[in-house]
Parts: C-alpha cells; sequence; structure tokens
C-alpha cells in the first residue's frame, strides 16, 4: 500500500506528475489512458497534415486558375502532371472530356443534353475532390464525441477500484482512496485533451472544405459557361 501511495504523495508535494499518475494507475485505467494518448497523438497529426495539404491544394488551385482564364490555349494547361496536381485542373479537364466526347461523333450536337453532361461530370469531379480532402475528418468527429466517454469510463473504473481498496482495507482514510481517485480522474482530462482540439479542428475543417468545393464549383461554373458558348458555336 505504501508504494502505491507514495506517487501521490510525491505529486502532490509540488506539482501532479502525469507519468507518475500513468504508472501507478490500475491496468484498465492505464489501456484507457494509453488509447486516449494515442488517439490525441493522431488528431494533431491529422490536423498538422489537413493544414499543410488544405494550404497547399488552394495555392495550387488559385494559380492554375488564374492561368487558365489567362491562356488561350487552354488544353496545354492540362498535362498528366497537372492533372494529378491540381483540383481545379481535374475539374476542367473532366468538362473538357465531356465536351470532347459530345462534338466528337461530327453529328448534329444535341446541345441542351451535352451542357447537362459537361456539368454532371464537373459536378461528380468536385464531390470526388471534396471526399478526398476531407476523407480524414471523421476520425476527428469520432474522437470528438467519443473520447469523454471513454475517458469516463477510466475514471468510473478508478473510482470503483479505490472503493474496493476501501472494503479491503477497512479503512476509508484519504491516503487509500486519494491516489485511485486522482488517477481516475485524470482519465477523464486526457479524454478531454484529445476531444477538445478534434472538435475544433473537425469544426473549422469542415467549414474549410465547403470553402474549398464551393470554389471549385465557381470555376466549375465559369468553365462550364464557356464550353456552352462553343457548343452554340458548333
Amino acid at each position: 500500500m505504501t508504494s502505491s501511495i507514495l506517487p501521490f504523495l510525491t505529486a502532490t508535494s509540488s506539482r501532479l506528475d502525469p507519468l507518475a499518475l500513468l504508472l501507478d494507475a490500475d491496468i484498465v485505467v492505464q489501456i484507457v489512458m494509453v488509447g486516449l494518448i494515442l488517439a490525441s497523438v493522431w488528431v494533431w497529426t491529422i490536423i498538422v497534415a489537413f493544414s499543410l495539404r488544405a494550404g497547399r491544394l488552394e495555392g495550387r488551385s488559385r494559380g492554375y486558375e488564374k492561368d487558365f482564364w489567362e491562356t488561350k490555349d487552354r488544353e496545354s494547361l492540362l498535362s498528366r502532371e497537372m492533372r494529378d496536381e491540381v483540383p481545379s485542373a481535374r475539374v476542367a479537364s473532366a468538362g473538357l472530356d465531356e465536351w470532347k466526347r459530345s462534338t466528337a461523333n461530327g453529328r448534329q450536337v444535341d446541345k441542351a443534353a451535352a451542357r447537362e453532361r459537361i456539368a454532371a461530370a464537373m459536378d461528380s469531379q468536385i464531390a470526388e475532390e471534396a471526399d478526398d480532402l476531407a476523407g480524414k475528418l471523421n476520425f476527428l468527429a469520432t474522437t470528438g464525441s467519443v473520447a469523454p466517454f471513454v475517458g469516463l469510463f477510466g475514471t468510473v473504473w478508478g473510482i470503483m477500484n479505490s472503493f474496493f481498496q476501501i472494503g479491503a482495507q477497512e479503512s476509508s482514510s484519504l491516503a487509500v482512496v486519494a491516489p485511485g481517485i486522482s488517477e481516475a480522474l485524470f482519465a477523464t482530462a486526457i479524454g478531454l485533451f484529445a476531444a477538445i482540439p478534434a472538435v475544433i479542428a473537425y469544426n473549422r475543417f469542415s467549414a474549410r472544405v465547403n470553402h474549398y468545393e464551393a470554389r471549385l464549383h465557381r470555376f466549375a461554373d465559369k468553365v462550364h459557361a464557356g464550353l456552352s458558348r462553343e457548343l452554340d458555336k458548333a
């Protein structure tokens, strides 16, 4: 019993020692804590990776759209490398490819149907781009929703274990229950530490994905208008 109290006494002598609380916790509480710590690390990895990737894609799209409207030979901008790296290029490529297929047969073109197919092709590509960017955000939403309850489970288990110690030692001394309760509450703290940034990041990144998707839609609308004018000439 003395050994189980020492980390708590050491921690309370100055400040709480998270490592001591983790190492001295019940095995179930330890598993909960480690799982939440790993989830928190993955949350921050997603936050950093998403921020870098979204900024890179938005910058490339802005540059491509500027070049797209300034050049007359727009197909020259649709190289394989450009399609692989720039979302706006893939959207424009989807529209141009459908326009070529619709006008390649040499017969009378059904302009209304061609316009619908071009719009559908670009809309489908935009949805794919948005889904690709938002692919990891589900983990943020899940962590934000579940992590506090997982931490609470660890807290409940730790408190149950503390009450068991009271019964086993027939003592309600604070020295008996304080270490277990402190470790148990630390599990909830880790759960909140994982959940709070996950919720904040999910809300901000969801709005950013929506803005990104809206930007691609605006670009696609302009491309569609240009291709419609070309159809009118056919």
